[in-house]
């Protein structure tokens, strides 16, 4: 039998696998760009990211095991949606612009839902708060390159 941690987990990589699907052109775009001289912890944005990914999906699967809301898990994935379409959307369109305001639209759905679950459970609450603290470092992060790199705005 089919776990739901097994259908959580896996619907999770699978969406987040979804921000591979970028050029060696756009790669290449985004090594040029500019970059704040804060900007000291970039080697480990894919450690984050990887940190982001498991406690969002621990904590859909605890609000699934307490509610069976399928509508809860529709908003869990509108927001790792988002948090792909990030990187994505920017790399294609090369827009830094359309990144930061990705990146704002996804903590923004982050935090109501945060909101949201935190009646549910406060741990699936709590395993949100990742995410709620690297997407707005991440969104100022691309705001400041922006800023760096008119002609890539």
């Amino acid at each position: 039998m089919i776990k739901s941690w097994m259908v959580i987990g896996a619907v999770t990589l699978l969406v987040a696998l979804g921000a591979n699907f970028i050029t060696p052109s756009d790669r290449k775009w985004f090594k040029r760009l500019r970059r704040p001289n804060w900007l000291t912890f970039e080697a480990l944005i894919p450690v984050i990211w990887t940190v982001v990914f498991i406690c969002g999906a621990w904590s859909a699967y605890i609000v699934w095991e307490n509610t069976g809301s399928w509508l809860l898990m529709g908003f869990y994935l509108l927001v790792e949606i988002l948090i792909v379409s990030y990187t994505l959307v920017m790399f294609r369109t090369r827009s830094l612009k359309i990144g930061t305001i990705i990146g704002g639209t996804g903590a923004i759905a982050g935090l109501l839902l945060a909101l949201t679950v935190l009646s549910v459970s406060p741990w699936a609450a709590a395993l949100l708060l990742p995410y709620l603290i690297w997407s707005p470092i991440g969104t100022y992060t691309t705001w400041e390159m922006a800023k760096l790199n008119p002609q890539d705005v």
